[in-house]
């Protein structure tokens, strides 16, 4: 372990339980870790929830984070990465008036640049849509700066590991295998 302060992205698998994510979070609290971004949502697994949490700090406090959050019953499994362990994206929307974008001039080789794509547009304002690491997204930012930003939100990350298979299976399996031997052996 070194003394480095790093980013690492915390991948939670869970069941979908109330006030788990309070719970999770004041952990990194009490571990002097700021969450940078946080995002939830459904696994393809059946009643597995993901929690993917970003966050800087040194790898001892992040791995006594892990090990608390692990104790929990309605938690299977945390992981804990390096930016180059990791696929991760997030996605964010950009509101800018109408007006202001159409006179801009080309603003197909704008998000053409970016792998940007409006996603809805009236005589109002266009919701412009990137998805992409955080420093792209906030590149595109800057540059629709001179158009006027009118909104602008930014997801949490979501992210899968360069493995071949995500670890949470390899866990899962490994578990029904001792499971099915403790019976076996009764």
């Amino acid at each position: 372990m070194d003394s480095e302060v790093r980013e690492y992205t915390v991948t939670i698998y869970t069941e979908n339980q109330i006030g788990l994510l309070a719970q999770i979070t004041n952990v990194f609290t009490r571990h002097g870790l700021s969450i940078w971004s946080l995002s939830a949502g459904a696994t393809s697994m059946e009643g597995v929830h993901n929690i993917t949490i970003v966050t800087s700090g040194l790898e001892k406090k992040v791995r006594e984070s892990v090990q608390q959050i692990e104790k929990r019953v309605d938690v299977i499994k945390v992981f804990f990465y390096t930016s180059d362990k990791i696929v991760y994206r997030e996605l964010c929307l950009y509101k800018v008036p109408t007006p202001a974008l159409l006179e801009y001039g080309d603003i197909e080789t704008l998000l053409n640049r970016y792998h940007a794509r409006i996603v809805e547009m009236n005589k109002v304002f266009t919701v412009i849509q990137k998805t992409g690491l955080s420093d792209e997204t906030a590149a595109l930012h800057d540059d629709l700066k001179p158009i006027g930003v009118l909104q602008f939100v930014r997801s949490g990350r979501i992210a899968v590991s360069r493995a071949e298979q995500e670890p949470v299976f390899k866990f899962l399996k490994k578990r029904e295998r001792e499971r099915n031997q403790q019976l076996n052996n009764k």
